[in-house]
C-alpha cells in the first residue's frame, strides 16, 4: 500500500511541475508562441499516467506477479487454471506495457531538452551543430529501444508463457535485454545531452556564485543516471519481488527525469523563491566575472538588442561585449542567464561607418598646393565628438 501512495504521490508532484512549466511559459511568450518541447512535456505527463496505471496493476491486482523469478520445478507444477497463473500472464503483458511507457516517457524528455537547447544555442557557433547531432542519436536510440522491447522475444506470445521456461529474454520483468540495453542508451543520451550546455556554463563570463546554480539546474541528468542504475540493479536481483521493485523504480527515475528537465524552464520562479527568502544573491549577476568569451556566429550577432544605433561614443565599449552577447543569446525567452533585475551598464551593439577621405585641401593663389588642415569649423565639430 504504500508503494502505492508513493506512485501516486510522485505522479501528482510531476504533473504540478508541468503545469507550473506550462504557466511560466505561458507568461512569457504566450501560446502562440509555444514550442515543440512545450507540447513533448505534456505529453510525457500523460504517459506518466499511464505508466503509474502499469505500475499499480502489476503490484496491486496481480500482485507483482509475471513469469520471472520462477524455477523449473515450479513451473510444472503451477496450475493453468490457477489464479496464479492468470495473474503472472496478465503481469507479464503488463510488464511489456510498462516498459514501452517507460522509455517513450524518458526519450520523450529528451526531446525536449533537445528542442529547448536548440533555442539556447541559437547564434553560438557548433553548438546548433550539436543539438541537431543530438536529434538524430535520440531517434536512433529510441528505436533501438522500443524494437528490443517489441522483438528480444519471439514468438511474441512468449513473453507472457509460464511452462516451459521461455528463456530470460522473454521474461519481461528481468530481461537482459531490456535492462541493458535500455540503461546503456539512457545513460549514453543523457552525457551526451549534458556536454551542450556545461562546458559553455563553465566558461560562459559570468559570476561564479551565479554559474554554479546554473551548472546544478542543467545537471539534474545525472540523478536521472543514477536512479536508471539502481533500477538496473533491483531489477537483476534473483528476488519474488524483482517485478514490483522495478515498477517502482521506474517511477522513480520518470518523476525525477520530470523534474529535473523542468528546473530550467522554471527558474524565474525558483528565483523569485529566492528573493523572498533573502537568497537573492545565489541567482545574482553582480561581482566579478569568470571564464572567457564564447564567440558568437553572424546569426547570433543579428539576435541582439542594437540600442542607440550611430553613437559612435558606445562603440568604445564593444571590447566588452561578448558577456552580453552571451546573456542574449542563452536568455532566449527563458532569460536563462539575463541579469535579473535591468542595468544600465548592459553593453550595446551598433554599428559604426569609417569613411576614408583624401587629405582636406584647397588651391591657393597660384592654383596648386593643399593643406591636411580642416575647416576651422570641423575642428569644431571633432572636438565636440
Amino acid at each position: 500500500m504504500a508503494g502505492n501512495v508513493e506512485a501516486w504521490t510522485l505522479l501528482s508532484l510531476a504533473l504540478i511541475i508541468i503545469l507550473v512549466r506550462v504557466g511560466v511559459r505561458w507568461k512569457l511568450v504566450g501560446p502562440a508562441d509555444f514550442q515543440l518541447d512545450d507540447y513533448l512535456m505534456p505529453l510525457a505527463g500523460i504517459l506518466f499516467v499511464l505508466e503509474t496505471v502499469a505500475a499499480y496493476l502489476v503490484g496491486a491486482k496481480y500482485q507483482g506477479l509475471t513469469n520471472s523469478y520462477m524455477t523449473s520445478e515450479a513451473r510444472a507444477a503451477l496450475d493453468p487454471n490457477s489464479t496464479e497463473w492468470a495473474h503472472r500472464v496478465a503481469g507479464s503483458k503488463t510488464q511489456i506495457v510498462g516498459w514501452s511507457f517507460y522509455t517513450a516517457i524518458l526519450w520523450l524528455v529528451k526531446f525536449s531538452l533537445a528542442v529547448f537547447y536548440s533555442r539556447l544555442t541559437t547564434g553560438l557557433q557548433h553548438l546548433p551543430t550539436r543539438v541537431r547531432l543530438g536529434y538524430v542519436l535520440l531517434i536512433v536510440t529510441y528505436l533501438a529501444a522500443a524494437l528490443s522491447i517489441l522483438l528480444s522475444c519471439q514468438p511474441f506470445h512468449a513473453f507472457w508463457q509460464i511452462y516451459p521456461d521461455p528463456g530470460k529474454f522473454c521474461q519481461p520483468a528481468n530481461s537482459p535485454v531490456y535492462v541493458f540495453v535500455i540503461v546503456i542508451l539512457n545513460i549514453t543520451t543523457d552525457i551526451y545531452l549534458l556536454s551542450i550546455p556545461l562546458p559553455l556554463l563553465w566558461t560562459v563570463n559570468i559570476n561564479l556564485k551565479r554559474k554554479i546554480p546554473l551548472m546544478a539546474l542543467f545537471s539534474g541528468a545525472t540523478f536521472v543516471m543514477i536512479a536508471g542504475i539502481i533500477r538496473a540493479v533491483t531489477i537483476m536481483k534473483s528476488s519474488p519481488d524483482g517485478a514490483e521493485t522495478g515498477s517502482k523504480w521506474a517511477c522513480r527515475e520518470t518523476f525525477v527525469s520530470i523534474v529535473v528537465s523542468n528546473l530550467p524552464i522554471i527558474q524565474p520562479l525558483i528565483r523569485k523563491g529566492f528573493r523572498k527568502i533573502g537568497l537573492s544573491h545565489v541567482f545574482s549577476s553582480s561581482g566579478k566575472t569568470s571564464g572567457q568569451p564564447y564567440q558568437l556566429s553572424s546569426r547570433g550577432l543579428k539576435s541582439l538588442t542594437t540600442r542607440g544605433e550611430g553613437d559612435t561614443k558606445k562603440s568604445k565599449t564593444n571590447a566588452a561585449a561578448p558577456t552580453h552577447m552571451q546573456t542574449s543569446a542563452w536568455g532566449s525567452d527563458e532569460h536563462i542567464l539575463a541579469p535579473s533585475e535591468p542595468s544600465s551598464k548592459d553593453i550595446t551593439v551598433v554599428s559604426e561607418t569609417v569613411v576614408h577621405s583624401e587629405p582636406w585641401g584647397f588651391q591657393g593663389p597660384s592654383g596648386a598646393g593643399c593643406s591636411t588642415t580642416p575647416p576651422k569649423e570641423w575642428n569644431s565639430q571633432l572636438s565636440h565628438r
